[in-house]
């Protein structure tokens, strides 16, 4: 599950872990004030294994295939 940053009016910023369909927070869960859910900056994307660029993908001869086809 993902954490969600929330800032409140009146205690300031706070995290929440939520489901991603869950509704956002309106009152904050200490004080009751009014919150707004920030935009996150903390993304931990980690990309394993290969396949994530074109060149990791193509067999080793496909280079020299196309540049054969297009001499012709």
């Amino acid at each position: 599950m993902p954490t969600y940053e929330y800032a409140c009016d009146r205690c300031g910023r706070f995290e929440v872990v939520q489901k991603i369909t869950a509704e956002p927070l309106t009152e904050c869960p200490t004080c009751g004030g009014h919150v707004q859910r920030l935009v996150s900056r903390n993304v931990s994307i980690i990309f394993k294994g290969p396949g994530f660029y074109v060149t990791d993908t193509r067999a080793e001869n496909s280079s020299k295939t196309s540049s054969d086809e297009k001499a012709s």
